[in-house]
C-alpha cells in the first residue's frame, strides 16, 4: 500500500508531502487545478520515462520519493532480494531524481538502480488506470492482454512462448537444411578431411614441448659433449684441478684447526664445497655418458617438426594451437553430423510442433473459460451503466497456425443496448458507452489484481447523475479490497470516498504552484457543493452535498 508521496519541483510542485490511507481515496479539485500531475508524479517514480521539461521552471532538479507498506508475504520482498535492493522490513522506497538537463537516476531504498529495475518493483505495488485507457481497450493486443492478466495466465503464456521459439527455431534449421544442402555437404566434406589429417598428425602439447627440446639437444650435441668434457677436465680430471685444489685447502686447514679452532666454519665450508664439486662430477659424467650424436634421431625429429608446422601453416594457427583447432572441427563436424540428418530435424519439428500446441490448447482453454466469467461480470457492470439490457462478449477466434500468445485472437464484442447485434468494441460510436465499458472492464479485472493498489485517472469522464452514484458506489466496494485512488470531477463519485483531497494551485511570487489539502467533513461538504454548483454556491447545494455525504447539518 502507498504511505507517503513527496514531490519536490515538479512541473507546478513546488513541495508536497502526502500521506496516504486504505480505502478509496478521491481527489478533486477545479479545472486545471493539477489534479493529475500527482498521478504523473507517482508514474515517474514508478519508472515511467521523464524529461526536462518536468523541472520546475528555475529549479535544479526533480525529486519524487514514494514509499510503500508491503504486506506479509508480499512477493516483492523476494524479488527486491533477488536485486539486492532490500531495505526496512516491511517497506519499499522507490525514488527518481531527474535534473535541468534531462539526466534521470533512480534509487530503491537507498540504492542506485535502473528504470527497468523500477517498473519491476512498480508492477508489484501499483495499477494506473488513465484516462484514455479506453482507447488502448481498442486494440486488439491490449484486449488479449487484460484478458489473460485476468485469469492469471502468466505462467502459461511464458510456457506457450518458449515452445514456440523452440518450434520456430528448428523450422527455419530445418529450411537452412533444405536449402543449403550443398554447402553444408561440402563444408562437412572438408571437416572430415582436416580432422583426418589432425587426427593422422595427433598432435599433443605435451608433444610439442617435447619436440622442441629433444631437437635443440640434438642440434647441439656434439657442443654438449665437448662442454661437459671440458666442466669434468676442470673440476677433476687435469693436473691442477679445482677437486684438488679444494681437498688441498681443506687438509691444511684441518691441521690448523688445534691452533684456532674460529677456523672451524671456514673449514666446514669447504669441506661443503669439496663434497659439492664433487657430486657434480658424478652427474657430469652421467650427463655425457648419456649423451649420444645420433643422426637418424636429428632427421626424424626434424621431420616431424616440419610436418606440424606445415599443417599449423596450413589452418593458420600456432603449432600449439593445433590441438585445439583439432577440437573445433570434431564438435563443428559432430554438429553438422547431428544436425544434417534431415529425417531426424523433421521428427525434432513435429514433435516441437506437438509440445507448443499442448500448451496452446492449455492456455486456449483457460482463456475460454475466464472470457466467459470477465464477459458475465462486465454484463452485469453494464446493467447499472446506463446500458440496461447490453451485452458483453469476449470472443476466441482461431489462429491457423497459432504464433507465440496461443492459438486465437482475443476480441471484445459488445451490444450497448438490447436487440443489437454485438459488434467489435472498436466499432462502439459513443464515446461515453465506450468510456463505461472500459470502467466496468477495468473494476471488474482490478477486483483480481494482486497488486495493493489502484489508482484511475479520470476515467468516470463522459458520465453523470444515477450512473456516476454507482460507479462511485464500485469504486468504494473496491476499496474494501485495494487501496483505491481516483481523480474526480463527478461529485457523485468524490462523495463516495472515504477520504478527500482538494488540489488547487496558486500563484506566489509570479510562480505558480500547487497545493493538496486533505479535507474534513466541513471542507468536504463545500467542495462537493462547488463541484455540484458551478460559481455561486447557495445553502441547498450544501444541504445537498451533505446529504450525498451523509453529515448531518
Amino acid at each position: 500500500m502507498l504511505r507517503s508521496l513527496n514531490i519536490r519541483d515538479f512541473v507546478i510542485v513546488d513541495r508536497l508531502e502526502l500521506e496516504f490511507s486504505a480505502g478509496f481515496t478521491a481527489l478533486t479539485g477545479e479545472t486545471g487545478a493539477g489534479k493529475s500531475i500527482l498521478i504523473d508524479a507517482l508514474a515517474l517514480a514508478l519508472g515511467e520515462r521523464g524529461e526536462a521539461s518536468v523541472v520546475r521552471q528555475g529549479a535544479e532538479r526533480a525529486d519524487i520519493s514514494a514509499e510503500f507498506e508491503l504486506g506479509k508475504g508480499s512477493p516483492l520482498q523476494g524479488w527486491l532480494a533477488e536485486q539486492e535492493l532490500t531495505g526496512d522490513d516491511g517497506r519499499c522506497l522507490l525514488r527518481r531524481v531527474i535534473d535541468a538537463g534531462g539526466r534521470s537516476r533512480a534509487f530503491i531504498n537507498g540504492c542506485a538502480a535502473t528504470l527497468a529495475q523500477l517498473r519491476g518493483a512498480g508492477e508489484y505495488l501499483i495499477d494506473i488506470h488513465g484516462q484514455h485507457e479506453h482507447q488502448n481497450l481498442m486494440r486488439p493486443v491490449a484486449q488479449r492482454q487484460l484478458l489473460d492478466a485476468y485469469g492469471g495466465h502468466g505462467d502459461l503464456l511464458a510456457a506457450v512462448a518458449t515452445a514456440w521459439r523452440g518450434w520456430q527455431d528448428l523450422r527455419r534449421h530445418l529450411q537452412a537444411l533444405e536449402t543449403d544442402a550443398a554447402a553444408i555437404a561440402a563444408e562437412r566434406e572438408q571437416l572430415e578431411w582436416q580432422v583426418r589429417e589432425m587426427d593422422a598428425l595427433n598432435l599433443t602439447v605435451e608433444e610439442w614441448a617435447e619436440l622442441q627440446g629433444e631437437h635443440s639437444r640434438l642440434a647441439h650435441a656434439q657442443s654438449l659433449i665437448e662442454g661437459a668434457q671440458f666442466a669434468m677436465d676442470i673440476l677433476s680430471e687435469a693436473d691442477q684441478s679445482s677437486l684438488a685444489q679444494i681437498a688441498q685447502a681443506s687438509s691444511r686447514l684441518d691441521h690448523l684447526l688445534e691452533y684456532d679452532a674460529r677456523l672451524k666454519d671456514i673449514a666446514d665450508v669447504l669441506a661443503a664445497a669439496q663434497a659439492q664439486t664433487q657430486e657434480a662430477v658424478y652427474m657430469l659424467r652421467d650427463y655425457q655418458q648419456r649423451l649420444e650424436v645420433d643422426p637418424q634421431r636429428f632427421r626424424q625429429v626434424e621431420q616431424r617438426l616440419e610436418a606440424v608446422h606445415a599443417c599449423a601453416r596450413k589452418y593458420r594457427v600456432t603449432p600449439e594451437g593445433l590441438p585445439d583447432a583439432q577440437l573445433r572441427a570434431q564438435r563443428r563436424l559432430a554438429e553438422l553430423e547431428a544436425g544434417g540428418d534431415i529425417g531426424a530435424v523433421r521428427a525434432r519439428v513435429e514433435a516441437a510442433h506437438a509440445a507448443y500446441r499442448a500448451e496452446a490448447v492449455r492456455l486456449g482453454a483457460g482463456r475460454k473459460k475466464v472470457a466467459k466469467k470477465l464477459a458475465a461480470r462486465v454484463t452485469e457492470a453494464m446493467q447499472t451503466l446506463a446500458m440496461a439490457g447490453g451485452v458483453f462478449e469476449i470472443v476466441l477466434n482461431p489462429l491457423e497456425e497459432g504464433g507465440a500468445h496461443g492459438l486465437e485472437n482475443v476480441e471484445f464484442m459488445v451490444s450497448a443496448h438490447q436487440g443489437i447485434a454485438p459488434r467489435p468494441l472498436s466499432k462502439v460510436a459513443s464515446g461515453g458507452e465506450l468510456s463505461r465499458i472500459s470502467l466496468a472492464l477495468q473494476t471488474a479485472s482490478s477486483e483480481v489484481a494482486a497488486v495493493p493498489t489502484l489508482i484511475f485517472d479520470e476515467v468516470d469522464a463522459g458520465i453523470g447523475g444515477r450512473v456516476a452514484e454507482i460507479v462511485g458506489r464500485m469504486l468504494r466496494a473496491l476499496g474494501t479490497r485495494h487501496q483505491v485512488m481516483c481523480v474526480t470531477h463527478l461529485p457523485q463519485v468524490a462523495a463516495a470516498g472515504d477520504q478527500q483531497w482538494q488540489v488547487s494551485k496558486s500563484t506566489v511570487g509570479g510562480k505558480v504552484s500547487n497545493r493538496v489539502a486533505m479535507l474534513d467533513d466541513a471542507a468536504r461538504v463545500e467542495e462537493i457543493a462547488r463541484m455540484l454548483g458551478g460559481v455561486k454556491i447557495t445553502e441547498t447545494t450544501r444541504k445537498h452535498a451533505a446529504e450525498m455525504l451523509g453529515i448531518k447539518t
